[in-house]
């Protein structure tokens, strides 16, 4: 009888010993608010090239030593492209944590000519999106232009009253001049929620440091890709996502590629529940629920027991991966320190330094703090 309820309980007791309870962790929740108008694309490169840095610098961020719920939202406004009727803004992603559809929708951003109405976008970010009550989470808006703040027919000033209401933090990033952005109410358009008012020139590109750790973060990431299985209808497409996403940023540059490479290694951070067998079974599902057509072909055919194994096998292949990542990622970060410390001018001012400043910022006043050991 004991043998019998043993073998009964093996496959629990198997994916017990992977699972990672959520425990309601603390949410970091970020909504950025993009100018597309015609003079935008220099921004746009930015963001793209420090997309996964700013996910990484908020991945290392704990509260009461728990790794937060991360999620983003995305808005475009000011591209002529765009109904009238709406004020030209487009809701382009909800709050999510799925962070390649972050990557692939920021990538399919262009621009084009239009009237820039910040305090219409605020109001439709404040809105349309579930923001948390708690006050210990961390809510941000960020919105990027470079034209006068208070355009269009909605009082940013109102919004601003909405957003301190709701906890919710508006950062403005103004392209161009730090006084003209001062004249223009960008700085008065994140005061008021005390919050803060940044300039960067949107035409620099991104100084990336090249390291010697980056091919071989990069070739275990091509590893770490291999022990994703996609399941279901939706399985497929975004595993062909996943690999289409790494190939965007190592378009940016390889040091691109490497920060997602980095990013992908953090399980907490990184998750694919929705479409990977691994993580699906990790938060909770049983494979004994998935119908035989729904599973990976990989996983097609066994037997429970066989299931588990080869579950158990590519789930140990998968963090011996992540932990040699989140190693050498701790060598290249010290290396770029080095380097940066040899420039002349090794101050970083773009759309991604911004972003970063700011929520260490505001994250260290709720408590947050960084951790700095993979």
């Amino acid at each position: 009888m004991k043998k019998l309820l043993l073998t009964l309980l093996f496959p629990l007791i198997a994916i017990g010993l992977y699972a990672q309870p959520n425990n309601n962790p603390r949410k970091i929740q970020v909504s950025i608010l993009f100018d597309t108008s015609g003079s935008m694309s220099g921004l746009l490169d930015q963001a793209k090239s420090r997309l996964w840095n700013i996910i990484n610098e908020i991945s290392d961020l704990r509260y009461d030593g728990q790794v937060p719920e991360i999620q983003f939202a995305l808005y475009q406004y000011g591209n002529s492209g765009l109904p009238q009727t709406e004020n030209y803004i487009q809701q382009i992603l909800d709050l999510t944590d799925d962070l390649d559809t972050l990557s692939k929708l920021l990538f399919g951003l262009t621009t084009n000519g239009g009237d820039e109405y910040c305090g219409a976008v605020i109001g439709r970010s404040l809105d349309d999106l579930n923001w948390s009550a708690d006050p210990a989470d961390l809510r941000m808006i960020y919105i990027a232009g470079n034209e006068s703040f208070a355009q269009g027919p909605v009082n940013y000033k109102d919004q601003c009253k909405k957003a301190a209401e709701k906890g919710v933090c508006i950062n403005t990033i103004f392209c161009g001049d730090y006084q003209a952005g001062i004249d223009l109410e960008w700085q008065a358009g994140s005061s008021c929620s005390n919050c803060d008012y940044f300039n960067i020139d949107a035409n620099k590109r991104v100084a990336h440091i090249e390291t010697p750790y980056d091919v071989q973060i990069n070739q275990l990431n091509d590893s770490l890709n291999a022990t994703y299985f996609g399941y279901g209808v939706r399985g497929r497409d975004k595993k062909e996502m996943q690999v289409s996403e790494d190939a965007n940023a190592a378009e940016m540059s390889p040091s691109v590629k490497t920060e997602r490479s980095i990013a992908k290694s953090k399980g907490a951070v990184y998750k694919n529940s929705s479409w990977d067998f691994i993580d699906a079974v990790d938060n909770g599902r049983s494979i004994s629920d998935f119908e035989e057509d729904e599973l990976p072909k990989e996983f097609q055919g066994k037997t429970i027991t066989e299931k588990i194994e080869l579950y158990k096998e590519k789930k140990d292949d998968r963090i011996r991966y992540q932990k040699k990542i989140a190693e050498l990622a701790q060598e290249r970060e010290m290396f770029i320190a080095e380097e940066r410390a040899k420039l002349a001018d090794n101050t970083e001012d773009d759309f991604g330094s911004s972003v970063n400043e700011s929520i260490r910022k505001k994250a260290e006043e709720k408590g947050y703090k960084k951790v700095t050991t993979p």
